[in-house]
């Protein structure tokens, strides 16, 4: 494949997305870079989904550009998906066909043949080798996921998109996933990631975006983002009476679905003060715990920062 000198990975130009009267992108801009390693983070319907299939070509936008590796994913569809890779949510298989037969038919939409090689490379970094001539149907859901991995990847493109790719899967498949996505980033593949797993977007991400209401309200690295917030987190689950209201203004997002209060602390001499108010307030503390912000903290901050 020919590519555009000096281009990055993925263009989007104040894209616009509506269906109907509802927008879901609402002029979103951003550029990532070959090489990277990108975060693409946001609550469920803040317009994740809708970006990537703007990106994947398929949807196209109501306004603005998108450009794969130099291509305009509209009108160089052809080379703009060749340089693409996508991990949908979704586990969509063709229940007929075994494990390698389906690798094999993605090989060909692509024009590729004698990719027997790769395909089994593939495989056995996915640890699907053993399940190479089984039957779509017959696979588990995790096995169904490593499968639509290896099928994103089968072309070899240089971007790839995981549209939570982990989600509802076990330990063993995220760590096999992790392994070998990291390699291939090494190797110069440009990953994006979209993820309700925070920690797993705060290890591996670079940079990152967070969405809401079809918008972009922060981007920056990673470190960075977690810089912007000093201090750190009091977890607690308390007991008698209510956590006092001006207490919980510095809960973002409430209690938790575990019972559990997240209060924001700007440093270690407020931890004392909270408790007194909270003896004052007539609760008890069954249990505390002091945490350093990570990702999940300021994705919380951010998101209440920016409600509109």
């Amino acid at each position: 494949m020919n590519l555009p000198e000096q281009s990055a990975a993925i263009e989007i130009r104040d894209v616009v997305k509506r269906y109907g009267a509802f927008e879901a992108l609402r002029g979103v801009s951003l550029t990532i870079a070959q090489g990277e390693f990108f975060g693409l983070l946001g609550p469920n319907g803040a317009g994740k989904t809708t970006l990537i299939s703007s990106i994947a070509g398929l949807s196209r936008p109501t306004r603005g550009s998108v450009r794969v590796m130099g291509f305009d994913v509209v009108t160089q569809y052809r080379e703009a998906r060749r340089a693409l890779g996508v991990v949908p949510q979704e586990l969509v298989f063709d229940p007929f066909f075994t494990v390698r037969e389906t690798l094999r038919i993605t090989s060909g939409y692509y024009g590729l043949r004698h990719n027997d090689a790769w395909i089994d490379e593939i495989l056995a970094n996915l640890d699907l080798t053993d399940k190479a001539n089984a039957n779509m149907r017959a696979l588990s859901g995790g096995m169904k996921r490593r499968v639509l991995v290896a099928q994103a990847l089968v072309h070899r493109p240089p971007v790839i998109v995981l549209d939570e790719p982990t989600a509802g899967v076990d330990v063993e498949l995220r760590q096999t996933l992790w392994n070998f996505i990291g390699r291939l980033n090494r190797e110069g593949h440009t990953i994006v990631l979209t993820t309700h797993y925070l920690e797993e977007a705060q290890a591996l991400c670079g940079r990152i975006a967070m969405l809401k209401q079809g918008q972009v309200v922060a981007l920056d690295h990673t470190a960075n983002l977690i810089g912007r917030f000093k201090g750190g987190t009091l977890v607690l689950r308390l007991s008698g009476r209510p956590m006092p209201d001006d207490l919980q203004a510095r809960c973002p997002g409430g209690l938790t679905s575990d019972g559990r209060y997240r209060l924001t602390v700007a440093a270690y001499s407020e931890v004392e003060p909270v408790l007194a108010r909270l003896r004052e307030a007539g609760c008890t503390v069954d249990e505390m715990e002091m945490t350093h912000t990570d990702l999940e903290e300021v994705f919380l901050r951010i998101m209440r920062q920016e409600a509109t």
